[in-house]
């Protein structure tokens, strides 16, 4: 009984708690909840707090979340401006509004990660990847080389409020249909495999386009792009004789946009030029009733 109690004592004497938490911290917005112990106090605890401080700035965002855990040390110094100053881009003074200069680094970072930012005249948008803080882009349809995008007869620019460009190109009648970009690494983070996304909208008179395979493709300059099909309005039927291709397939997003995916690619250090196609190689018919907003690059997805 009195070795018992001794186990009970010492039990007694670990100062930790049981408490939920987010597994990479609310403001990630990951919504898997689990059960972790956190302790009170820690054997990193008897570190200065800068230290613990300069440690936790060698993680990502998601990990110094779940830092905060720890202790109560670790949650403090978690919170340090210059932990997260180090997970801000280089130029982010460049990309915060005046009233924000006096923000808490951790808070700008969020804001750049839930408030994508226009860049270089308006013709990017930037973003920040949650978990990672590695850069996002979308290329606006202004810097796409558009077959005959611009002739009024067959492509009009409009404005419309869930845009985030000033302006983006629908598809008025082509019977030609052919979109080709390109555009440098450098603005992208380096040592990082990211996706491509067509990013667009049909209009409810969409014609030309249903089961359509559209050819896509990117690879960098120089290398040989891996083709793979699209469908920008595909029908609800079981059944397509799509014959050998590789249908991507498209999915709704949560701002009301459609993407599909081109392909995928490694950017090692930054200084390649991308190339990337959307070509129809299989349709006579005239086309209509599309509107294009960009082209998506972002980080591809890690199974933590």
């Amino acid at each position: 009984m009195a070795e018992r109690r001794d186990v009970r004592a010492t039990d007694a004497n670990k100062a930790s708690i049981d408490v939920l938490t987010l597994s990479m911290g609310k403001n990630l917005g990951i919504g898997k909840i689990r059960q972790e112990r956190v302790s009170l106090s820690s054997p990193f605890d008897d570190l200065p707090d800068d230290c613990i401080g300069n440690i936790i700035s060698l993680t990502s965002p998601r990990d110094a979340c779940v830092a905060a855990s720890v202790s109560k040390t670790f949650k403090s110094t978690s919170e340090f401006n210059s932990v997260w100053e180090k997970f801000l881009p280089p130029e982010y003074s460049s990309l915060i509004l005046e009233s924000q200069v006096s923000t808490l680094k951790k808070e700008l970072y969020f804001s750049l990660c839930n408030n994508p930012v226009l860049i270089e005249d308006g013709q990017k948008s930037f973003w920040l990847e949650k978990a990672s803080g590695k850069r996002c882009i979308m290329l606006s349809a202004r810097q796409l080389a558009i077959t005959w995008g611009n002739s009024p007869q067959y492509w009009q620019w409009i404005s419309i409020p869930e845009a985030r460009f000033k302006k983006v190109p629908e598809l008025l009648d082509v019977c030609a249909f052919e979109i080709r970009g390109w555009m440098n690494t450098r603005i992208l983070s380096p040592r990082t495999h990211y996706s491509a996304y067509v990013v667009y909208k049909t209009r409810s008179g969409c014609h030309g386009f249903r089961d359509l395979p559209i050819q896509v493709g990117i690879c960098l300059v120089g290398q040989k792009a891996t083709k793979r099909f699209i469908c920008f309005d595909e029908s609800a039927d079981r059944i397509k004789r799509w014959g050998r291709r590789e249908l991507m397939k498209s999915k709704e997003r949560e701002d009301g946009w459609i993407e599909a995916e081109i392909g995928d690619l490694f950017n090692e250090i930054g200084c390649d030029e991308i190339e990337l196609s959307i070509i129809d190689i299989t349709s006579p018919y005239w086309k209509r009733g599309l509107i294009i907003q960009g082209i998506e690059f972002r980080p591809v997805k890690k199974l933590w």
